[in-house]
């Protein structure tokens, strides 16, 4: 038995959705998603919950069961409150600065990385060492905060890169004398 799965997902204060067939669309404050649901499990629309029930006791019908139960939770997540990933870089002379939707980038590279993302994620940075990615995807706001985090990922001697915020990095010893 799924413990997720068996929890039916809250249509919180705003929220609304549709139920046509295994499509599930969701609609709130920040936009609208949706979700085509494999046809291993039962999407279930009540007046202010989703539940979803698995349709047998196959391998592939439990795992699809939690699975599915989880997309539909971030899909009203989403559309209500929106994800957030915040990255920080620490380095000298390392910094980034917004530039119109993009943001461009100085890493220590003889040139400046500008990076232009997707066209429903926003990318801001606050400060000069800090970057803040929100969007209504969760997988798409992840993705781009990991694209940002590979122009310069944390190295282990000084710590120097971009990292999420709140993230630990091993560092190592460096050359004894």
């Amino acid at each position: 038995m799924s413990r997720i799965g068996k929890k039916p997902v809250e249509l919180v204060k705003g929220v609304s959705a549709t139920l046509s067939g295994q499509t599930i669309e969701v609609k709130g404050p920040k936009g609208t998603r949706s979700f085509t649901a494999p046809d291993d499990v039962t999407l279930i629309l009540e007046e202010n919950s989703v539940t979803v029930k698995p349709r047998g006791l196959s391998k592939r019908a439990r795992s699809m069961w939690g699975m599915s139960r989880s997309m539909v939770a971030n899909l009203v997540t989403g559309v209500s409150t929106g994800f957030k990933k915040e990255l920080e870089i620490q380095g000298v002379g390392y910094r980034a600065a917004a530039q119109g939707t993009g943001l461009k980038l100085s890493l220590g590279y003889s040139h400046d990385v500008n990076f232009v993302p997707p066209a429903d994620v926003t990318v801001v940075a606050p400060k000069q060492t800090e970057i803040v990615v929100e969007g209504i995807d969760a997988q798409k706001v992840g993705q781009v905060a990991a694209n940002i985090r590979e122009w310069k990922k944390p190295e282990p001697y000084k710590g120097k890169g971009i990292r999420y915020k709140g993230e630990y990095v091993f560092r190592k010893e460096g050359k004894k004398k």
